[in-house]
């Protein structure tokens, strides 16, 4: 078991592991606190931008659903005829001080895997940055038509500005309870919504006590990889053909037992491959006799259909989106500070 794999366990199990951890998470809350007052005395200051900046985050370490409801945020303001662009730290790249426009030809291991789906998936101009500030600039330098940017997490950069914060949580709410690295909280949980925040859960039911929003999600249809990159969008007649044929799902994501739960209530067979997040796919994981595999499209974003050999890889698409009082409140939040910006 891996370091990483036994404090996750120590979370929810205790023992000697997490007593030791609790000392380093009071003074990563300690660091926080700091922080904080110095950009409330305005030591450290919050930037400023043109267009408005809605901030999707979370105070959980872990895939609790940012990606998915950014591109439903997408889709939403696309519907609403409003101009949009992302802005990502572009986890895993080569490079994350230096900032860079996300193309179609783009390599995750260039932008990172989440960017350059999100631009893939939606279309959108995305620039990647670990100074989100930075990548602001830099894209609306290149789009100055854009009314507003989405960024994908940042919720804990400061300096980022924004008049919106979307909190996504999903089955384990705040965990333990705990900071970093005694617990999974990236933040202190608190009791109160923030005024500038709206709650939205990637689950069944609310997770914490805090008055919030639900999303839906299913798995909306599969596609041959080649034909993903062509751009033909995923459909339910070829998922539901998959049905009864021996699969191996592979899923490099921080839940991917939510995926393959997912697979089995559409009647999929299949073999769990789980792999750690934000895998590379340098290598394949799989067998290279491998009949049918299916992935993820952030996996999908590392896959070419020139490398899977004679496998037959099938890009399963998860489709997100939040209940229509949630899409209310967020325009009627939005809508004024873009008319403010022309």
């Amino acid at each position: 078991m891996t370091l990483e794999a036994r404090v996750q366990r120590a979370w929810s199990e205790g023992g000697l592991l997490a007593l030791a951890l609790r000392p380093l998470a009071w003074l990563y809350g300690s660091l926080l606190a700091l922080r904080n007052v110095l950009y409330r005395l305005g030591v450290k200051k919050t930037a400023s931008l043109p267009v408005p900046v809605v901030v999707v985050g979370n105070w959980i370490v872990g895939g609790a659903g940012k990606t998915p409801t950014t591109l439903a945020l997408l889709d939403l303001l696309k519907r609403e005829g409003i101009r949009a662009g992302v802005i990502s730290r572009g986890y895993g790249r080569g490079d994350e001080q230096s900032v860079q426009m996300v193309h179609r030809d783009s390599l995750a291991t260039e932008v990172g895997d989440e960017p350059l789906l999100i631009h893939l998936r939606s279309g959108v101009p995305v620039a990647v940055g670990r100074d989100r500030v930075a990548a602001a600039e830099g894209l609306l330098s290149l789009h100055p038509e854009l009314q507003v940017l989405i960024s994908d997490d940042g919720l804990q950069h400061l300096r980022l500005p924004r008049v919106l914060s979307v909190l996504v949580f999903d089955e384990r709410g705040i965990g333990n309870g705990r900071l970093l690295p005694a617990g999974p909280l990236r933040q202190p949980a608190s009791p109160v919504l923030p005024g500038d925040a709206l709650v939205l859960y990637n689950a069944t039911a609310p997770t914490t006590t805090l008055p919030g929003h639900l999303g839906h999600r299913r798995l909306s249809g599969a596609v041959s990889l080649k034909d993903w990159w062509q751009g033909q969008p995923a459909d339910v007649a070829t998922l539901q053909s998959l049905r009864g044929k021996p699969m191996l799902a592979a899923a490099g994501m921080a839940q991917p037992q939510r995926f393959f739960s997912m697979l089995r209530e559409q009647g999929l067979q299949i073999n769990e491959l789980p792999l750690p997040d934000h895998a590379s796919f340098a290598t394949l994981p799989w067998p290279a006799d491998t009949a049918d595999v299916c992935v993820t499209e952030k996996d999908a974003v590392k896959l070419r259909p020139e490398s899977i050999s004679a496998t037959r890889v099938w890009v399963v698409a998860l489709d997100f989106r939040p209940d229509p009082a949630f899409e209310q409140a967020l325009l009627q939040r939005l809508k004024p500070r873009i008319s403010n910006h022309g």
